[in-house]
């Protein structure tokens, strides 16, 4: 299980990462080992749509499930994934890389400091396994 340390994480298993204005979001690797295979990602927010954190923003199938995606953080859609309409399998294979979900633009970075780092989220990864 992969933990970047240059990202934030939410309870809900969305990751950021920060790259001056611009923020990236997906869904962590552990949500991605959780949901097993993904075989379908739909991006909703159309470019320059403002969403608030905890809005979705995409929506994720797998073998076994249906998850929504959120807004880690408040921001306007600067950048939207389309590869993963037709290659959703990324998000099994490079959850961090390659299947990010959108790029946005930071409303308000305090909500920053309600996300966590890496250990901490692998801390609150192995707590709810037992």
């Amino acid at each position: 299980m992969e933990y970047p340390k240059d990202l934030k994480y939410t309870e809900s298993d969305e990751w950021v990462r920060v790259e001056g204005k611009i923020s990236t979001t997906g869904i962590s690797d552990y949500a991605q080992d959780q949901l097993s295979d993904i075989v379908y990602v739909e991006t909703n927010p159309p470019v320059g749509e403002s969403l608030q954190k905890g809005e979705t923003h995409s929506a994720v199938e797998s073998v076994k499930a249906a998850a929504d995606v959120n807004m880690p953080i408040s921001g306007v859609i600067t950048e939207i994934n389309e590869n993963l309409a037709d290659t959703p399998e990324l998000v099994n294979t490079d959850p961090y890389g390659e299947a990010w979900m959108v790029k946005f633009e930071i409303s308000d970075p305090s909500e920053l400091d309600g996300l966590m780092d890496a250990a901490a989220y692998e801390k609150f990864n192995k707590e709810r396994e037992h």
